[in-house]
């Protein structure tokens, strides 16, 4: 006789979950952006991130995606980013940073870690930025729009010193690893004084 169990139909297999790469900014720029959009009532997705790769999916481990990643980042030097402007697309609103070829090609290089899915903004259409609102609803769009054309963000550049894979599951976005980039020596004050011996 067959065992009742196995007559069962298997589980479907649970999703996978979702991983980006982001760079978290100053706390200047974080506090003023959750400020405004306490003000706005709005929200992105999570707390507010650089975005370096679109949310995506693998087959990887996260053991193996975070060495694949301490791989793929090995020698990356940190970078500095501008800020270009607000942009508006069909239901949300962001911050845009000017796209340099370091941002470009950082951005080209966390494409190559896989075997993963692609998002339909990673690629020839990476925009990096900070979302400030996100699912905005058409009749709120434009007063939403002009409300954030008053805002000046409290500076307009910063450095990258370091980039984070985060996990999204039911929901919770989580902090799995933070990738330190290298810092030049003459930024970190040890560079060799005018004159001075080599050692």
């Amino acid at each position: 006789m067959i065992p009742q169990t196995d007559l069962l139909p298997p589980l479907p297999e649970a999703p996978r979950p979702l991983y980006s790469v982001v760079a978290w900014p100053p706390q200047a720029l974080d506090t003023w952006m959750r400020r405004a959009q306490a003000t706005m009532n709005v929200s992105g997705f999570g707390l507010p991130h650089l975005n370096l790769r679109a949310p995506f999916q693998t087959s990887l481990s996260s053991a193996d995606l975070i060495a694949a990643l301490r791989d793929r980042l090995r020698g990356e030097r940190a970078l500095e980013v501008r800020v270009k402007g607000w942009k508006r697309l069909s239901g949300v609103i962001f911050l845009e940073f000017e796209l340099s070829a370091a941002l470009i090609e950082l951005h080209m290089r966390l494409l190559e870690v896989g075997p993963s899915s692609r998002a339909p903004y990673d690629g020839a259409d990476y925009r990096p930025h900070l979302t400030l609102a996100l699912g905005i609803l058409p009749w709120a769009e434009e007063q939403l729009w002009q409300a954030a054309l008053a805002l000046t963000p409290p500076l307009d550049h910063f450095t990258i010193e370091a980039l984070s894979l985060t996990r999204e599951q039911h929901g919770e976005v989580q902090e799995l690893h933070t990738f330190p980039l290298l810092t030049p020596p003459e930024e970190v004050g040890v560079a060799p004084q005018a004159g001075a011996a080599p050692s």
